[in-house]
């Protein structure tokens, strides 16, 4: 099943476990099995602390397997084959449930740990999806750490049976008790404070109470990265208040412009930015949503969704931006039911279908391309009388026998059931309307600054992005601001990070001279 390569790094990795772990596995004679049978049989190969035992039959999916400890019975569950971008979360069990510990605060762990009920999750991933592995190696750890939780991950493309019956139309979808939980990216810290509601309130307390800082930023993606450690270089009291700490970059897939980073992915590169702002003495205060901006008696206020406040002598503001809706009817309504926004992610589950592509630009000429090799047939539907997208792009695109276009199209409404079933458009033209039949539809129509909770605090341009000079300076004295979410042009990580450096430089100015 591995290849020599993957054995040996396989043994490498588990040299590192202190206890014996046992993998029983549900089997049967299908093709699945065997595929599985022989990837369990290469792992325990790998490493004399581990022993597999297969059974026939059972209430458990099949094939799937469960990593546990011997004489136990709980402990992280696959069903199906963990490879792809899986295969790091089937690494990471066998490691956690074999003693090794994991790289997670130890107050979280403790909290997983006192999480009072029992819980049964289900999370329905694709292999190709660079978003799920969050959210499958949380629910593990958490299995690993508490007996009470259980935690299946749950490929859809061989349990499609499953997805159809769940009208499963985007991953990471996860069930919690047989209930929709949550959909998309979440991290452990987002999972434990969605069923511990008491946690959250415990930490605004403690956010509350805080002493004020000599620079707080609001905002944890690239920008927000970098400010952190231009600011605690200069040895100040640093904050940093973050919805989710690496921002967009978790929904990015492959990063190739990052100067003197040839390649890498989204989530390895938001992991490397916690990990550099985590080296300096930066209060991270993570899952905190800002509310508002008050200018108080010498201090600036930053008012959180939990309902505490934050006070700093200076504030670098780095909130990013999301992906723009097309607001149309149906789109609020079908999300995750036919209506998506990730082609990497949930492209899978279309294999064999339907699909539109709302834009013309690099993101969608990108997104048909990928997705051609995938499903049935793909439309791209572009508001303008040309595509706006790189020649290159273009060129690739039209070679593609599965893909139509179609220009002068203003989308008026996604239709359907219970999930999609077409697409209404108005020839800008003729003014003639027209439906096209589908079973998904992808958005890929640019951003928009997360900057509504500034209306009235700092001047905004007409695009909702905040207005600032060559320092990164707003119109409010000591509130700056860096990233996608200002008027700075040109949307690239890069960019932002620059951006934040200096709007960090920028603060640290404006306090040595106020």
């Amino acid at each position: 099943m591995l290849d020599t390569n993957m054995k040996a790094q396989l043994a490498a990795y588990l040299e590192r476990m202190t206890q014996p772990v046992e993998i029983v596995a549900s089997l049967d004679d299908s093709p699945a099995s065997a595929e599985m049978q022989a990837l369990l049989k290469d792992i325990a190969e790998a490493s004399a602390r581990v022993t597999v035992t297969e059974t026939r039959g059972g209430p458990h999916r099949t094939p799937s397997f469960q990593i546990t400890r011997p004489g136990e019975n709980h402990g992280p569950r696959f069903a199906g084959l963990p490879m792809g971008h899986e295969f790091t979360s089937l690494v990471l069990a066998l490691l956690q449930v074999g003693g090794y510990p994991p790289k997670v605060e130890q107050a979280l762990l403790e909290q997983v740990r006192a999480l009072d009920g029992d819980f049964e999750f289900e999370v329905y991933v694709s292999l190709t999806c660079h978003n799920c592995p969050d959210v499958v190696q949380a629910l593990n750890l958490m299995a690993v750490q508490n007996p009470r939780i259980k935690a299946t991950m749950i490929e859809g493309g061989l349990f499609q049976d499953e997805i159809k019956e769940r009208e499963i139309m985007g991953v990471p979808t996860v069930f919690l008790n047989g209930t929709m939980f949550g959909n998309g990216r979440m991290s452990l810290e987002e999972i434990v404070a969605k069923i511990d509601t008491s946690g959250a309130e415990r930490e605004a307390k403690k956010i509350a109470a805080k002493d004020p800082f000599d620079v707080l930023i609001v905002g944890g993606g690239p920008a927000g990265a970098a400010a952190a450690v231009y600011a605690a270089r200069k040895g100040i009291r640093t904050g940093i208040a973050s919805e989710r700490f690496g921002g967009q970059v978790l929904d990015t897939l492959g990063i190739e412009n990052f100067i003197s980073v040839k390649e890498t992915e989204g989530p390895k590169f938001a992991l490397a930015l916690e990990e550099h702002v985590r080296n300096y003495d930066v209060d991270i205060m993570n899952l905190q949503r800002a509310k508002a901006l008050k200018r108080g008696t010498g201090l600036i206020e930053v008012e959180l969704e939990s309902g505490a406040t934050l006070k700093a002598k200076s504030v670098v503001i780095s909130t990013g931006a999301r992906w723009r809706n097309i607001n149309v009817p149906g789109e609020k309504e079908f999300k995750n039911k036919g209506v998506a926004y990730c082609p990497h992610c949930d492209g899978p589950l279309f294999k064999g279908k339907r699909v539109a592509v709302i834009g013309g630009g690099n993101s969608g000429v990108e997104a048909a391309i990928d997705l051609a090799g995938i499903v049935k047939h793909v439309t791209l539907v572009e508001f303008d009388s040309k595509l706006r997208a790189d020649e290159v792009l273009q060129r690739k695109l039209r070679s593609l026998p599965n893909v139509n276009v179609i220009l002068n199209a203003q989308t008026t409404a996604i239709t359907g059931d219970h999930t999609v079933n077409g697409l209404d458009y108005q020839d800008r033209a003729t003014g003639d309307t027209r439906h096209v039949e589908l079973e998904g539809v992808f958005v890929q129509i640019g951003l928009v600054p997360n900057t509504e909770w500034l209306k009235g605090s700092v001047d905004l341009s007409k695009y909702g992005e905040i207005v600032v000079d060559a320092k990164g300076q707003t119109s409010v004295p000591g509130v700056f601001a860096a990233g996608d979410a200002t008027t700075v042009p040109f949307k690239q990580i890069i960019i932002a990070a620059g951006d934040g450096a200096k709007a960090a430089l920028g603060a640290f100015d404006h306090l040595i001279r106020s």
